[in-house]
């Protein structure tokens, strides 16, 4: 229910996801897995930068006042096009707090 920070690489891309396009990170790694199973919780999956939800683009940057992703990482619909356009799959990528 988190975002997960580290170091990634943009590994896929959806472009019939139900946001406004979608980047999908590599995560979890095997890092990320044996922590998790040491604490005894799943690592999670599915972790997508992607615009706002399919229809709802007119919210634009409002989308921030509230953290509705479940881990993911939303951008505006004019941002994530940006980022299709010049991010190529095995793009390196920091997430940080």
């Amino acid at each position: 229910m988190k975002t997960p920070e580290g170091i990634y690489k943009i590994d896929d891309r959806n472009p019939r996801s139900s946001f406004h396009l979608a980047l999908h990170v590599s995560y979890p790694s095997d890092e990320d897995k044996a922590r998790a199973a040491e604490r005894g919780v799943p690592a999670g999956s599915e972790i997508m930068i992607h615009g706002i939800r399919n229809g709802l683009g007119w919210i634009g940057a409002f989308h921030r006042m509230h953290d509705w992703t479940i881990g993911c990482i939303a951008v505006t619909d004019e941002e994530i096009e940006e980022l299709w356009r010049v991010i190529p799959n095995g793009t390196p990528i920091e997430i940080r707090p």
